[in-house]
């Protein structure tokens, strides 16, 4: 879910950006604007930061995981080589 601060201050900026006419309806504005970012926005297929940084550093020691393996059974092929010797 969105952090409600950012979502706070994205309807008050857009609120605040409206002519002076429609100011004088801001708060009704605002909870409008709330309402139909969050609908808006639920529908998008996004993550948190939070998320994105954890997957990250899955990622990244699945990547070194696999080198390390990759090592491991180039080191096990030269080892099985009859001659030893590369190809």
């Amino acid at each position: 879910m969105l952090d409600p601060k950012y979502l706070d201050d994205l309807t008050r900026r857009l609120a605040g950006s409206l002519p002076q006419g429609l100011q004088a309806l801001h708060q009704d504005i605002d909870r409008n604007l709330r309402a139909g970012l969050e609908a808006g926005l639920s529908r998008l297929d996004l993550v948190t930061r939070e998320e994105f940084d954890v997957q990250s550093a899955v990622l990244a020691r699945t990547r070194a995981k696999l080198e390390r393996l990759e090592a491991q059974v180039a080191e096990l092929e030269q080892a099985l080589r009859p001659d030893g010797a590369a190809r």
